[in-house]
């Protein structure tokens, strides 16, 4: 795999000049960018998944929904519908894709919509739903849409500031676009990081004098069934197990699961991948499978012996107040 990501070096290269040019004609103007007159907050990365959108939009999600009525607009990658797509009781992550129908079931309360146009989405929105927030998830390169406050996700083991462009890296825009955010959050770090280790990462980083540099680390529930229940860790020690992903990067799970004293045979997949009849009737043959939350958006129903891990961001020293700050400071911004 290495091996190919260098070969494929002068691809990236064309690759960087292409998108180069896109951000250019945005910033010049020759590409036209929309603002809107109500809070829209943005949460995006630089590169190809796997920093934890979702559990941050959840955790966004947490704490506005009590005051606000918030709706959630996601492109749905990876869905089999086409178009503006509003979510309701009869959806499924066919029809939503698997990221944005997890948000829908655990926030029943809230508007959840999937459009790849973000302009038309938006507007679908506001004339449906009406909600006096809008959270945009993964939508950092969507610039069409110039969003009232951005969140841009990194991860602490594979900072944008050391990586490159796709496919030789994982970039899929310039590092030099990280100036657009309002704040910087580095995710799935250890859980406890000194003062020394803090600052050398934001000197990695190099924030701009307007960015607050937040970090996060991941912290995973008790496996869960598909009625609720809940067992420990401990319930699966000597257990004949079979973790399943399709996620972007499966090793923190891994790790965790391997600390915890599991054993288990570890069947990966691509992304967001449709599991075909013959893999689901090999699922099926196993006594017992453990997968993540957004795997089991496409799993629930079709396996026997399932159960599923819930993770969410867990916010180191007090980032999370200021986290919570800076978007309610937001919301009072006059539109």
């Amino acid at each position: 795999m290495q091996l190919l990501r260098k070969i494929t070096f002068p691809i990236s290269l064309v690759y960087a000049l292409v998108v180069s040019l896109r951000n250019y004609l945005f910033d010049i103007g020759i590409f036209k960018t929309k603002a809107y007159q109500m809070p829209i907050i943005c949460v995006g990365n630089l590169s190809a998944g796997g920093t934890g959108k979702t559990p941050m939009i959840e955790y966004l999600v947490s704490f506005l929904k009590m005051n606000h009525q918030i709706a959630v607009l996601s492109r749905g990658y990876r869905r089999k519908s086409t178009g503006f797509v509003l979510a309701h009781p009869g959806s499924d992550a066919e029809e939503l894709g698997d990221e944005p129908f997890q948000i829908y079931s655990k926030f029943p309360g809230i508007s959840v919509a999937v459009d790849a146009d973000r302009q038309e989405g938006i507007q679908f929105l506001t004339e449906k739903v009406r909600p006096d927030i809008i959270l945009l998830d993964d939508a950092f390169q969507h610039r069409k849409v110039t969003a009232g406050f951005n969140i841009l996700l990194t991860t602490y083991d594979l900072p944008y500031s050391s990586d490159w462009y796709l496919p030789t890296g994982n970039l899929r825009d310039g590092i030099g676009q990280a100036k657009r955010a309002n704040l910087i959050i580095v995710t799935k770090c250890p859980s406890i990081l000194t003062p020394d280790e803090r600052k050398g990462m934001q000197d990695r980083l190099k924030p701009k004098v307007h960015q607050k540099v937040l970090f996060s680390c991941l912290s995973y529930g008790l496996p869960t069934s598909p009625t609720r229940e809940t067992k420990s860790l401990d319930f699966f020690k000597g257990k004949t197990l079979t973790l399943v992903t399709g996620i972007a990067d499966p090793a923190p799970l891994i790790d965790h699961l391997s600390l915890a004293g599991l054993t288990f045979d570890h069947a990966r997949f691509k992304d967001h991948h449709y599991f075909s009849e013959q893999e689901l009737k090999m699922l099926n043959s196993k006594p017992m499978v453990l997968t993540t939350e957004k795997d089991y958006m496409r799993l629930q129903g079709k396996v026997e012996g399932l159960f599923y891990i819930p993770v969410e961001h867990h916010f180191l020293d007090n980032d999370g107040e200021v986290l919570e700050r800076e978007v309610r400071d937001c919301m009072k911004r006059d539109f």
